[in-house]
């Protein structure tokens, strides 16, 4: 009798980067050798790596599935017809960018079609750098698809996700992200309809909790809140599609059984959920502002230590009691590049123009900061202690130049007068002040 989704899918085990281990049947996981000559129950033994094999211990990635067919039986790709929308740089651009959401699709349009590339740093072949997308669906998918040149980190912002994987199903809804691996297949089904949100496809060191360092050993996102899923399996003949991302170009394959055959598997290349209304926010309680850093989720470390690959940084509700102090984000010039969206709610440097669905790009060394109705009504302001309540923005930040696309620079969703924000700033200088 075929078994399918045996094990529920709506379990999780908590952690991160740490050995997973789960099986839908008893015994499937062998005892004590990863490739024994016969596994248990017929299985076919298979490695999945996301990292070298010289990496350091703390630093692999990977995980060992015993499945009913293995992942090489498969006939050769071929490039698709369609292929990813926005796909094509265009030159490194100082000027400051914002954009208003992208429409949700009107012809059927699954997760992938519904890909829509924002900016990168690096072409899709390099070992370094993230490409950034937006997506907007319709429709579930109906195909099967891996990403061989990152990980993938989904942030929705609209529209329940459920996410079959190798390795069991995430159900994710905006305010939650998923972290897909690299090359981990997986099948996106919408659960209210339409949906949309955005990604990070991350090509360099995998993401990981930041360190803590004087903060402690607690704090900002913990181990314990992230979670992977249970096995489930599908014993399944039939056709079907099988789309890969290689070197920035769809290819796709037909298979004549489910890729979704992993009975039992062990190991830390896995898929993870996290809540971000589980974040641990810290602050000032005297008088001026932390650095922004201490709103990292996770981070890929870079060449240079203690300089990000890529930061996902996080600015949840949170109460502001810092007294003598300006307290919406400072004007400031960054080392950092900042793509910054909105998932729901008002972020508290900007009165208007940054929407939920919307974002902005702020380049290394664009001056920016909270604009003008926003930074005269925080001078003015009676300093009580003060709750952000009902938002979250969050950034992808890095320090390679982000590059937007062509499409970026040239579609109707480019606020033009992004600039404006600022425009009347008044000199509030005054010569003859003196302290009261």
């Amino acid at each position: 009798m075929p078994q399918d989704f045996t094990a529920s899918p709506l379990r999780y085990q908590s952690g991160f980067a740490n050995q997973f281990a789960s099986e839908a049947l008893p015994g499937a996981l062998p005892s004590g050798q990863n490739s024994p000559q016969r596994a248990p129950y017929g299985l076919y033994a298979e490695q999945l790596s996301g990292t070298a094999f010289t990496m350091p211990r703390h630093e692999a990635r990977r995980t060992w599935l015993y499945r009913i067919r293995p992942s090489a039986l498969h006939p050769g790709f071929v490039p698709l017809h369609r292929q990813l929308q926005g796909v094509g740089l265009g030159p490194g651009n100082p000027n400051r960018l914002r954009w208003n959401p992208l429409p949700m699709p009107e012809a059927p349009t699954d997760f992938i079609d519904g890909w829509v590339a924002m900016a990168a740093n690096a072409d899709a072949d390099q070992p370094g750098g993230v490409s950034l997308y937006h997506y907007a669906a319709n429709q579930s998918m109906q195909r099967v698809f891996y990403d061989a040149d990152g990980e993938l980190l989904l942030v929705p912002q609209a529209g329940r996700l459920r996410i079959v994987t190798e390795l069991g199903v995430l159900e994710v809804e905006p305010l939650q992200i998923a972290l897909l691996p690299r090359g981990l297949k997986f099948r996106v089904e919408l659960l209210d309809g339409e949906a949309r949100g955005y990604l990070a496809e991350n090509h360099g060191a995998p993401l990981r909790l930041p360190d803590l360092g004087p903060i402690g050993s607690n704090g900002l996102a913990n181990p314990r809140d992230f979670q992977a899923p249970v096995a489930h399996f599908e014993d399944r003949q039939g056709a079907v599609a099988l789309v890969q991302k290689f070197h920035g170009q769809l290819w796709g394959c037909q298979l004549q059984h489910s890729p979704f055959d992993v009975v039992a598997w062990h190991g830390s290349h896995v898929p993870l959920r996290y809540d971000l209304r589980c974040f641990n926010t810290l602050g000032s309680i005297s008088f001026d502002h932390p650095d922004p850093s201490i709103f990292t989720v996770l981070t890929s470390p870079g060449s240079v230590p203690g300089q990000a690959n890529m930061d996902f940084v996080i600015f949840p509700p949170r109460w502001l009691v810092a007294e003598k102090t300006f307290r919406p984000p400072w004007f400031h010039r960054n080392l950092m590049n900042e793509y910054m969206g909105l998932i729901q709610g008002v972020y508290d440097a900007k009165a208007e123009g940054f929407v939920p669905g919307g974002a902005s790009l702020h380049s290394c060394m664009s001056a920016h900061g909270p604009d003008r109705e926003t930074c005269a009504r925080a001078i003015a302001a009676e300093l009580q202690p003060q709750k952000v309540d009902q938002t979250m923005a969050f950034m992808f930040e890095t320090h390679q130049v982000l590059r937007p696309t062509r499409f970026a620079m040239q579609c109707a969703q480019r606020q033009a007068d992004y600039d404006a924000c600022w425009a009347g700033l008044p000199s509030t200088f005054d010569p003859d002040w003196s302290p009261s």
